[in-house]
């Protein structure tokens, strides 16, 4: 059995780097149980570390640093249980949205290296670095409308942070974003080519360290920024902010079937917003009114708040919702032909949406309870 996440310390003057690579390319690095259990630990050790002067997070392989959540392993569970709330789901959830939280609150430099696909739970590994690095290669989304799952993983406060109407196009289109939207949107802070890799590192480790950790996060900054600036690599072009006032406009309102009726309808010949309109009619009716009301629910909350909403929404959708039956169709049969429990966004009643905001527990302390303890 190979390792499932690769640990080692570079040498950086008097400090050392550390490094993670997250080490399942067939999976395209999804992120397993097994993982968060290995990472956290670990990067726990190093904030403690007083050698440690920064981490560097990346994927195993060139295609990928984190596809998303390995999702055929809770399906495996909930098709023996169905209907309970079964130990696997709720264990694989409360791993990673504690190890998204501590990345989130990590009080030394960690650069997350965002080549390839970042989907799902690779983007909550990537979003609460310090320093997020995209690529041209770089192709990011939220896709869990295909599944019949909604945007978890932090999406709750970062989609919240958009531009207006982003979020929630994005979180119910599941519309993919490349390396200049990310840099729009907030989800990354510095763009290089990927072949500027080895140079980063290099740097990295002749980098003379401060005694402060924001001393450091801001001597990181000022390197990444200056290799940037003398990167020839050229920026794809933007798919979000030209549509910026479409999406606003398409997103403005106070129902969500009307919002998914006008972005469906939408006639703008562009493939980018065709590819959006097309995922949104194909998807997962229950996801829409999930968004609009985590989103809603959210906007106010702290982060440890925005996790603890997620973990009760991702257990009901695993006891009660369309997730096993979008995995199915997507992953297990491969039919791509998912039987959703409503037809339409329209036909969701408001109670049953209303139903998954209660903590699914019973009795039980909230596993998250003491996250920002």
């Amino acid at each position: 059995m190979q390792d499932v996440v690769l640990f080692e310390e570079l040498n950086a003057g008097d400090k050392v780097i550390g490094v993670a690579t997250l080490n399942s390319e067939k999976s395209l690095n999804a992120l397993s149980l097994a993982m968060a259990e290995k990472l956290l630990p670990q990067l726990k050790k190093w904030a403690k570390d007083d050698n440690v002067a920064c981490v560097w997070l990346q994927g195993a392989g060139e295609k990928a640093f984190c596809a998303g959540g390995d999702i055929v392993a809770m399906y495996k569970a909930m098709q023996a249980e169905p209907g309970k709330l079964v130990s696997e789901v709720e264990n694989f959830f409360t791993q990673e949205y504690q190890l998204d939280y501590f990345i989130q609150t990590f009080p030394k430099p960690l650069i997350c290296w965002g080549d390839g696909i970042v989907m799902g739970g690779g983007m909550g590994l990537m979003n609460g670095a310090s320093h997020r690095i995209v690529t041209e290669r770089s192709l990011l989304a939220m896709p869990e409308v295909t599944i019949g799952l909604y945007p978890d993983v932090g999406a709750t406060y970062f989609l919240n942070r958009m531009p207006q109407g982003c979020g929630l196009f994005l979180g119910i289109t599941g519309a993919t974003m490349n390396a200049n939207d990310a840099l729009y949107l907030n989800l990354a802070d510095h763009f290089v080519g990927h072949e500027s890799k080895e140079t980063i590192l290099t740097q990295l480790k002749e980098l003379e360290w401060g005694d402060t950790e924001a001393l450091n996060k801001q001597k990181v900054s000022d390197l990444l920024s200056s290799i940037a600036s003398s990167d020839p690599t050229a920026l794809p072009t933007p798919q979000v902010e030209p549509h910026q006032s479409l999406i606003t406009e398409l997103t403005d309102g106070n129902d969500i079937g009307d919002i998914v009726t006008r972005i469906v309808n939408d006639e703008t010949d562009d493939k980018w917003l065709a590819r959006a309109r097309k995922n949104l009619a194909n998807g997962c009716p229950f996801t829409s009114h999930l968004v609009w009301n985590q989103l809603q629910q959210g906007s106010d909350l702290s982060l440890a708040d925005c996790f603890r909403l997620e973990l009760t929404l991702s257990c009901n959708c695993a006891v009660r919702g369309d997730f096993a039956e979008g995995i199915r169709a997507l992953l297990i049969d491969k039919d791509k032909n998912p039987q959703w429990q409503h037809s339409s966004v329209a036909e969701v009643p408001a109670e049953e949406v209303d139903a998954f905001f209660l903590p699914p527990w019973g009795e039980r302390t909230h596993p998250l309870a003491d996250l920002d303890k």
